[in-house]
């Protein structure tokens, strides 16, 4: 079981499309070595695999290479593959096993190409890199994209690089001059760059110039409106016809010349210019816009063409701009761009605003602020009574790296100082608050010493009517205390007086009268009625 026969190294598997070629190396010095491989596949990655197989077109191969793109049918799966050396009924060990997915690893192949020399342009027809094969490992075609390198067939060539159509022009090229080019085809979806094709060469022919055609053809477009302007250097009879292109029509293999259609109402005109708005159904798409050229003897002209990319080609409008002021506000009004029918302008731009104010004064050094807002209604705070502030604002566009003009100055002017009624609610409470702070402990004491005073030189309280005033005699002195006293119970002893009284005991009842007075109170009620009822009958008894 023994063998001095080495295994292969270094083995390697190259696709391009649906081709597989198996390629290794030997390093022993072995002769009359043959080489065989085997195979399996996975139908998924959950699977063991399918039991070795040899492998078809890579058995007893003497060469370090074999071609076994008959085997292969299943470019989605995983596949290992192993080798041996062979010499009569002598084998090498295996080698190690190459494990791949056919797609990941496969390489495009270079597209056919056909060039056409004509009126100074070269028109070029790509093939794509499967063309006319029945197994492809690229399901659609549509998906290539194509890089064209070209260059003047020159010792100091310089390269220039454009992306080109299946069915494209190559303009802009000196007239009888040899150019040199090569095509590759990349598939981006999934960032493959394939094989460049042979390099072609041709050489160009002078331009056929007809003064009636078209020339500078440009677009103009603002707020979604699109203008197409060329110029015309013929003096006699010329009319034209505007045509246009659906963009997505150019990625097809086909001859798309019969898909030309001309912008209504840009037929049979003299004008030098055309609104060619009504075609931009969709702001997503691609445009190709040409005029062609008629003179007098109906004979055409193409001019070149244009490309429109809506979003792209138009530019943004100034917005409009309304100003209100209010006591601590000013108020911005915005207006996007187009006025209210362009709503593809914010919604399709994501537009927001850059708003740009300042005093308006004779000081040159007042300090323009800016401030940058997504929404159109926007405020300003902080400024100053009665004060002349200026206003213009620029639309702009992140997304697409576009702003506009800005609009024209909006100038308003701040009313002047008033005080908040907040501030003055604030100081009348605050005012209320200290007077009621300093009034009640003043009203207070104003209070207590008008009781004190009223209290010693108002008293409420009086003497008895008896002592008040009796005889004419006026008695002015304070009021007796209220405290009560021991009362000496007096009665006036009613007697008959006989008229032999005499002034002696008058006398002597008016000194027991004031001795009465001295002595303490007397009762109100009781005493005072039987007091007077005794003076008069004295009164009367001394008559």
């Amino acid at each position: 079981g023994q063998t001095n026969l080495k295994s292969p190294q270094d083995i390697q598997v190259y696709v391009v499309n649906t081709n597989f070629t198996l390629r290794w190396k030997y390093t022993g010095n072995d002769t009359n070595v043959t080489f065989s491989a085997e195979y399996r596949w996975f139908e998924d990655f959950t699977t063991d695999g399918t039991e070795w197989k040899e492998l078809p077109g890579c058995q007893k191969v003497t060469h370090m290479e074999c071609d076994f793109s008959s085997a292969i049918t299943e470019y989605y799966d995983k596949h290992h593959v192993r080798l041996r050396a062979e010499r009569r009924e002598e084998v090498s060990p295996w080698s190690s096993v190459f494990e791949m997915t056919p797609y990941d690893i496969a390489q495009i192949s270079a597209p056919g190409i056909e060039l056409q020399s004509i009126n100074g342009v070269i028109k070029i027809k790509v093939s794509p890199p499967e063309a006319n094969q029945v197994k492809k490992m690229w399901i659609d075609d549509v998906n290539f994209k194509y890089n064209l390198v070209i260059w003047e067939n020159s010792s100091n060539a310089e390269l220039r690089n454009r992306s080109i159509f299946p069915t494209d022009i190559i303009d802009g090229l000196a007239p009888e001059t040899t150019y040199c080019l090569k095509v590759q085809a990349t598939y981006p979806w999934e960032a493959k760059e394939g094989l460049f094709s042979p390099v072609h060469c041709v050489k160009t022919t002078r331009k056929v110039n007809d003064l009636f055609c078209a020339t500078n053809v440009t677009v103009l477009a603002l707020n979604m409106k699109f203008h197409l302007h060329w110029n015309n250097r013929y003096k006699q009879h010329v009319s034209y016809n505007v045509q246009y292109l659906i963009g997505y029509l150019k990625k097809f293999y086909d001859d798309y010349s019969v898909n030309w259609l001309n912008v209504p109402g840009c037929e049979n005109i003299a004008d030098t210019q055309c609104n060619f708005s009504s075609i931009i159904t969709t702001v997503s798409g691609i445009f190709y816009l040409r005029v062609q050229a008629m003179n007098e003897y109906d004979k055409p002209c193409l001019s070149n063409e244009v490309k429109v990319d809506p979003l792209v080609t138009n530019e943004i409008g100034p917005p409009g701009v309304k100003v209100d002021i209010s006591d601590v506000l000013l108020h911005i009004q915005i207006y996007p761009p187009g006025g209210s029918e362009s709503e593809v302008m914010s919604t399709h731009y994501d537009l927001s605003y850059r708003v740009l104010y300042w005093k308006n004064s004779s000081n040159n050094e007042e300090e323009i602020k800016m401030k940058e807002i997504k929404q159109t209604i926007g405020t300003i705070s902080d400024l100053t009574p009665s004060t002349l502030y200026c206003v213009k604002v620029q639309a702009f566009s992140k997304a697409y790296n576009k702003s506009s003009h800005f609009s024209k100055e909006e100038c308003i002017k701040t009313p002047g100082d008033k005080t908040s009624p907040l501030i003055i609610l604030a100081t009348f409470v605050t005012a209320l608050i200290a007077v009621l702070l300093v009034a009640a402990p003043l009203g207070f004491a104003l209070y207590q010493a008008y009781g004190k005073i009223k209290y010693v030189f108002f008293p409420s309280c009086q003497p008895p009517l008896n002592i008040e005033g009796f005889g004419g005699q006026l008695f002015n002195s304070p009021c007796l205390s209220t405290t009560e006293e021991p009362i000496e119970n007096c009665s006036i002893i009613e007697t008959i007086i006989t008229e032999e009284v005499n002034q002696t005991d008058f006398k002597d009842y008016k000194h027991s009268k004031q001795s009465s007075r001295d002595s303490g109170n007397y009762s109100n009620d009781d005493d005072t009625s039987g007091n007077k009822v005794s003076e008069e009958t004295l009164e009367k008894e001394i008559v």
